[in-house]
């Protein structure tokens, strides 16, 4: 008797019942939580809630919406056309009422981006990837040029300061890193001539002084 009391104990150790599972943290998939079921109501909710939270231009928030409602879909037979329809009706809305500028968007991105020392052509990657359009860009990156009268030299100054590149660096190896110090800005999006000034500039009052 005793002997199939250990069985019987070491059987219940190896295949736990659902409440031990329970007890454990390991829950059926039954009982994980479904994602919210996308209706016209909710994905205005959640578009607002995101607006709230971030900035957005309108293909991005399409871009977000649409996921919900493929989640939506695929636990609640939710159709995607229809979720589709209602997205493109709140986005036309939220453009309307001045909730989505993409103009505005932009301006704000780019600015955002400069200061922490992107390119010019790392800030029209980064709004192209969200859904900017191309005259909503330049109007972005002109007014960067309004702001500054060489901002992709700025930006660069910027990167190096952050990343110690170039007269940044400190200690007697700067000459043996200048090429990967160029690379580095190269592979942020920089030309080699404002590459070269950065990382070839005498010292750092010299970069601050142009």
């Amino acid at each position: 008797m005793a002997r199939r009391a250990i069985i019987n104990q070491q059987m219940m150790t190896d295949n736990p019942t659902d409440q031990q599972k329970r007890a454990a943290g390991d829950k059926p998939e039954a009982r994980r939580k479904l994602p919210r079921k996308a209706t016209p109501k909710s994905l205005e909710n959640a578009a607002l809630y995101h607006l709230e939270r971030f900035s957005s231009s309108a293909a991005n928030l399409r871009r977000v919406l649409m996921r919900r409602v493929e989640r939506s879909a695929r636990a609640h037979g939710t159709d995607r056309d229809g979720g589709a329809a209602a997205i493109d009706e709140i986005v036309t809305r939220f453009v309307s009422s001045g909730l989505l500028n993409d103009r505005a968007y932009a301006e704000a991105r780019a600015g955002t981006l400069h200061r922490r020392g992107a390119s010019a052509r790392k800030i029209r990657a980064t709004l192209m990837q969200k859904g900017v359009g191309q005259d909503d860009i330049e109007a972005a990156l002109d007014t960067l040029r309004d702001e500054d009268t060489d901002p992709e030299f700025a930006a660069a100054v910027t990167l190096a300061r952050r990343r110690r590149l170039g007269p940044f660096r400190p200690g007697p190896d700067r000459e043996a890193r200048r090429e990967k110090d160029l690379a580095a800005l190269a592979r942020a999006g920089f030309g080699y001539d404002i590459a070269r000034q950065v990382i070839e500039a005498p010292d750092i009052d010299a970069l601050e002084a142009r």
